[in-house]
């Protein structure tokens, strides 16, 4: 492992303790290998005044919720050493008590909470300490032969402490273990099963032994080899994928997205003889059960929704075997699995979290392979595993992610988003917690819609081969379509019928019928796989109060209007709801110039406000406006079908 340590950089914290730690503990968390997403903590002692003047010992200490490779100085919680100490001396402590107590001995209550493991670091000598998970430390414990091969690596440099629970318990453990040891002859300590620690007087030493005896681990797993495979041509089974997303949704209660990966690395391992005994021992390390869940499933080629329905069964039982009075099951579905022969599929509700699961499955499948080739991978037994998930201060971690949104973990597809109409609807599903797919022919869709859970694609509607890719990268990205925003369109140029050039009316049906019922075609298989499945489409006023020399397009958009009702009684009994929305003067389009407004308003003897304005209720639509009635028909609270809604503030011809 490369040492990272920069002179320079560090020489611009000026010497401060606590710059120091944020630099130093930043270098570790901008290594996978040692931390992923929010694991490992440090800490650094130092002597300050309180608010009174006075000298304090305190312990800045890794706060919940902090990722060491973003922390900032906020995000480490002061901590007075005293009661700290005096805590490591109880013979008991529950969790309750230790977070109360630890949060008491804060000097600033606006910090976030210590470190479950703050006990821990205050009892460690040293002035700066560093706690991480390495893959290649982790990897050699988890087997049959682990301490043994950790004291064959290290000698008696590090402090081997078997497994414990986290919190409390472990600064127990090590507190007993480490009575008349002389910390000053060891260079770390390893928590058997779930990480390693060291310290130092200075940031530097400290994090320069994390870094040698991470190396020396990786070192004697240089000849465990890894499996890879190459991605076979056309072996991707999209409506498998979609089918085995729409099960764990089932089983979850709410939408998931579900990444597939086909890298050589996952589909190598999806291949390896015994899978469904290896990938089901356990996790890499206790703390990423919460992520992950105790094992994967296994889907087998044939129907791979029977492994979504088998995990669920087996947590069940799983549940069953260790939980007790006062316990609450979580749902049973996976979170991670592996599909025989065709690689992984990570499985969460946002792009963020979905993202954390995919790292740690890679993690974890490259240190599983390690295990096994040092004499059988083995994990810590599944009563130890389940006492972590249904750990309250790990259940806490998952609390802090705040309220869903509507459509989290929806993922939705909309045409002719570059502007406008589309764009409005468009970033309202998006809004709304969606993954959003913008189609476009114009290529800013592709920045407008970059990063995020936003996938901006350039294609032309009438392009069937681009269309049908376009929406196999929307499956084959987030694992399924559920909603499809149907809004492509043009006005083409006004004619009456008896000067209308047929290529006028041949574009606007292409563009306007043709196109809405291609895009349909390629979205319904996925669509009846999907969670509660929404299709809407953006009509017009003209289907009900046309206009003469629009016959192009108003003939199109009634033709759209009907294909609507035809689909709505199609995909009813799929749970798939088709809806039209019908705008009228929208205003806030690239179509309508100010000098545009202006003509109108002229004609018709008022100002372009009194123009804009000319319904009803006289009210100035917007895109915004259609894209709120578009986000009120695909909400799962919207028992709606088949219906056509107008959005014009009142026409009094369409009335």
């Amino acid at each position: 492992m490369q040492n990272r340590w920069d002179p320079k950089q560090a020489a611009e914290a000026g010497g401060d303790a606590l710059a120091l730690r944020v630099y130093s503990s930043r270098l570790l968390g901008a290594e996978p290998d040692l931390v992923l997403h929010g694991g490992g903590n440090t800490s650094v002692k130092d002597r300050r005044e309180d608010f009174f003047g006075e000298p304090s010992d305190l312990i800045f200490v890794k706060g919940s919720g902090w990722d060491l490779a973003t922390i900032e100085v906020p995000g480490f919680s002061p901590v007075r050493m005293g009661p700290l100490l005096k805590m490591a001396e109880l013979a008991e402590l529950s969790d309750t008590d230790m977070v109360r107590e630890q949060r008491a001995a804060m000097t600033d209550p606006d910090a976030p909470a210590p470190s479950i493991e703050a006990i821990l670091h205050a009892i460690i000598p040293g002035k700066f300490v560093d706690h991480t998970h390495a893959d290649a430390v982790v990897a050699l414990t988890n087997n049959p032969s682990g301490e043994q091969r950790v004291r064959d690596l290290y000698g008696d440099r590090l402090l081997v402490v078997p497994y414990v629970m986290p919190g409390f318990i472990l600064a127990k453990t090590v507190h007993e273990l480490a009575r008349g040891v002389d910390w000053s002859a060891l260079d770390g300590m390893v928590l058997m099963n779930h990480g390693i620690f060291t310290w130092g007087e200075d940031a530097k030493s400290s994090y320069d032994r994390m870094i040698e005896l991470v190396t020396l681990a990786e070192g004697a797993l240089a000849d465990c080899a890894t499996a890879s495979a190459e991605r076979a041509e056309g072996d991707g089974d999209l409506l498998a994928l979609a089918s085995i997303r729409k099960a764990v949704s089932d089983w979850r209660g709410e939408a998931v997205l579900a990444r597939w990966n086909q890298s050589p690395e996952a589909l190598g391992f999806a291949s390896l003889d015994g899978l469904g005994d290896l990938a089901t021992r356990g996790p890499l390390t206790p703390d990423h059960v919460i992520r992950t869940k105790r094992t994967a499933a296994i889907l087998e080629g044939g129907d791979p929704v029977v492994g979504v329905e088998s995990f669920a069964a087996a947590y069940k039982e799983y549940f069953g075997r260790h939980g007790s009075d006062g316990l609450t099951m979580l749902d049973p579905s996976p979170r991670w699995a592996v599909w025989e022969g065709k690689g992984t599929i990570a499985f969460e509700n946002s792009i963020k979290g979905v993202g954390i699961v995919e790292d740690l499955v890679g993690h974890t499948i490259k240190a599983i392979q390690w295990g096994e080739s040092l004499g059988g991978w083995q994990a810590l037994p599944e009563k130890e595993i389940f006492d972590i998930e249904y750990w309250e201060l790990e259940q806490a971690k998952l609390k802090k992610g705040g309220g869903k949104k509507p459509l989290q973990g929806k993922i939705a597809l909309a045409t002719g988003a570059a502007a406008g109409i589309g764009r409005a609807c468009a970033e309202a599903l998006f809004e709304a917690g969606a993954c959003v797919i913008a189609l476009d022919l114009n290529p800013e869709i592709e920045e407008i819609f970059s990063g995020d859970g936003r996938l901006g694609i350039t294609v032309n509607l009438t392009d069937d081969v681009k269309l049908k890719a376009a929406v196999e990268q929307v499956v084959r990205t987030f694992g399924g379509i559920d909603i499809v925003l149907s809004n492509a369109g043009i006005f083409t140029a006004g004619a009456n019928i008896d000067d209308m050039d047929p290529a006028n009316w041949d574009k606007s049906i292409a563009v306007n019928l043709t196109s809405h019922q291609r895009l349909l075609h390629y979205t319904i298989p996925f669509l009846k796989k999907g969670v509660d499945g929404a299709v809407v489409v953006i009509g017009s006023r003209n289907v009900s109060a046309p206009g003469a020399g629009a016959a192009s397009y108003s003939c199109a958009k009634a033709g759209l209007t009907q294909l609507v009702r035809v689909a709505a009684l199609e995909l009813a009994p799929h749970g798939v709801r088709v809806n039209i929305i019908h705008p009228d003067a929208v205003f806030d389009t690239k179509l309508w110039t100010p000098e545009a407004l202006q003509r109108s308003a002229e004609r018709y003897g008022i100002t372009v406000e009194e123009y804009k304005t000319r319904n009803l209720l006289k009210a100035e639509i917007r895109s915004a406006d259609v894209g709120a009635a578009a986000l009120a028909v695909v909400t799962d609270l919207t028992k709606t079908t088949g219906a056509q809604i107008p959005v014009d503030g009142g026409n009094d011809r369409v009335i």
